[in-house]
């Protein structure tokens, strides 16, 4: 029976269930009156820590957030379970078109979910690697907070609620993504 289930789940999914899925939830979350967004957990976690005693954006009943924190919570412990015991070791179905657009970008395709040349601990401790991913972590920082919230928070929750400004910054985000693509990702690498 167990064996059955993690077969079940081990194998890929059609895509309408993911949204189906993701309906649901923001349907609960709408009836509720909350907002999804996984950036502000990271309001709520450093509130917790007496944030607010210094700087007046941090300070907010963070517990009302507790919902938001143990979705985050389980965000993490799913992506662990998945990547550890439910993990496929075969390599990934890529299609030949991306195989060669990485190619023209310089990055070898090994099989692998995450390309190791871009991935690896050699990578990561290069004055490259240092330069992208801080450069990129403060680029999503700073989108995150200018924007009022994260991709998923704009695309997910704000565009449920018709909100204007969810629909603004996600054409800005993917605007954002096709220049990176496009444009500056060919420069890195």
């Amino acid at each position: 029976m167990i064996n059955n289930i993690i077969d079940l789940i081990r194998q890929p999914w059609s895509w309408y269930v993911s949204g189906l899925v993701i309906a649901a939830i923001m349907a609960t979350l709408l009836l509720w009156g909350k907002q999804f967004g996984f950036s502000s957990n990271l309001r709520t976690i450093c509130a917790m820590c007496g944030a607010g005693k210094k700087v007046s954006f941090f300070n907010f009943n963070w517990k009302d957030q507790k919902w938001n924190l143990l979705f985050l919570a389980g965000a993490i412990l799913g992506g662990l379970i998945s990547g550890t015991l439910l993990r496929d070791s075969s390599p990934m179905n890529l299609s030949s078109a991306t195989i060669i657009d990485l190619k023209e970008l310089g990055i070898s395709f090994d099989g692998q979910m995450n390309p190791s040349q871009i991935f690896d601990t050699d990578f990561l401790f290069s004055v490259k690697g240092i330069i992208v991913l801080a450069g990129g972590g403060f680029l999503v920082g700073f989108g995150s907070r200018y924007a009022g919230g994260c991709t998923s928070g704009h695309a997910i929750s704000g565009l449920s609620n018709l909100q204007r400004a969810s629909l603004i910054a996600v054409v800005g985000f993917f605007a954002g993504g096709l220049i990176m693509t496009h444009i500056f990702l060919p420069l890195i690498f």
